[in-house]
C-alpha cells in the first residue's frame, strides 16, 4: 500500500505528480528544485544557494512522513552541468551527519524551469 506524501513547507507539484510516496518504511521522493515555497520562485544566487534551497525542501518532504536525512539511503543528483559539480558537492556534504547516503550525480541537457540543480531521495526507516 502507498502514502501520498505532500507538505505546504516544500514546493507544490508542478505536474502529475507527489512529493513523495511512502511504501511500508521506505519513502521515495520526486526531485526537488530550487523553488522557495513561500515566494514559488526560484532563490537568488547560484549552485550554491540552489543546492541549499533544494535540501530545505527535501529536508521539509522527509519531515511530513516521519524521516530526516540519516533514514535517506539513496541520492541522484542531477546538474544543468558538471562544472556546478564541485560547489554543489560542497554544500551536500554539509547535510549529512555520519554516513554518506549512496549517490548518483550526472549532467543533463536541462532541468525543470532552467534550474541548476535537481536532487531525490530514497529514504528508509
Amino acid at each position: 500500500m502507498k502514502t501520498v506524501i505532500a507538505t505546504a513547507a516544500a514546493p507544490a507539484a508542478i505536474g502529475p505528480y507527489s512529493q513523495a510516496i511512502q511504501v511500508g518504511n521506505m519513502l521515495f521522493t520526486s526531485g526537488q528544485i530550487p523553488i522557495d515555497p513561500a515566494t514559488s520562485q526560484f532563490v537568488e544566487g547560484g549552485i550554491k544557494e540552489q543546492t541549499t534551497q533544494v535540501f530545505a525542501n527535501l529536508k521539509a518532504v522527509l519531515a511530513e512522513a516521519g524521516y530526516t536525512f540519516d533514514d535517506v539511503v539513496k541520492t541522484t543528483v542531477f546538474l544543468a552541468d558538471m562544472s556546478l559539480f564541485v560547489p554543489m558537492n560542497e554544500v551536500y556534504a554539509s547535510q549529512f551527519s555520519g554516513s554518506f547516503p549512496a549517490r548518483s550525480a550526472v549532467a543533463v541537457k536541462e532541468l525543470p524551469k532552467g534550474a541548476l540543480v535537481e536532487i531525490e531521495v530514497i529514504a528508509v526507516k
